[in-house]
């Protein structure tokens, strides 16, 4: 166990160099994790062994971080000694045990409160999907008909060019037609 409490320190002082670190997270190490949860200038670190499920993990240091910020709030910034909290120790060992055994009565119905919200999740994820799907219906049926609207506006665009053409030219044309009829019949009956 002294292996994983160097690993602690040695995490800690990590965390403590990086500003930007995740605020929660779990390392492996070994057939064991390292929880955490960084919350205003606290880190709250535990170590689990690997089938210990993570749910609980981070309520049991969820607990441990409202109770400390409840409890020392004021204190955390002027600290000046290694252990001034170590009143607090109490706390976490009978916390601790109330975490330690997963198959307590308590710690079950926490995470089959946890299965039933991740349920609602998924039931109200479906309706959302059901909900996308009638949508996406609809969005079909808008682009089938302006598929054909637009099919509709084409062919009118087209006939109305056509339109436009022969407004334009008729004229000329008409004007070219008649010269050149003229110069026939003067060709042909005048010469």
């Amino acid at each position: 166990m002294e292996f994983y409490k160097q690993q602690a320190k040695q995490l800690c002082k990590e965390l403590s160099r990086r500003q930007h670190e995740a605020s929660r997270m779990s390392v492996e190490t070994g057939p064991y994790f390292f929880h955490y949860i960084i919350e205003g200038g606290v880190c709250y670190l535990t170590l689990c062994e690997r089938s210990y499920p993570k749910k609980l993990a981070y309520q049991y240091l969820e607990e441990l971080q409202r109770e400390f910020e409840k409890v020392n709030r004021s204190q955390i910034e002027t600290v000046a000694r290694p252990y001034a909290f170590i009143k607090f120790d109490t706390f976490i060992q009978k916390t601790r045990k109330l975490y330690q055994d997963t198959r307590t009565q308590r710690n079950l119905s926490k995470l089959n409160d946890d299965l039933y919200e991740v349920t609602q999740i998924m039931t109200r994820n479906i309706q959302e999907v059901l909900g996308v799907g009638d949508r996406l219906d609809q969005v079909s049926q808008m682009s089938s008909r302006l598929a054909t609207e637009s099919k509709v506006y084409s062919d009118k665009a087209k006939d109305l060019n056509r339109q436009a053409l022969i407004r334009k030219w008729a004229p000329v044309g008409i004007v070219i037609g008649v010269v050149l009829l003229l110069l026939w019949f003067r060709r042909s009956f005048w010469s």
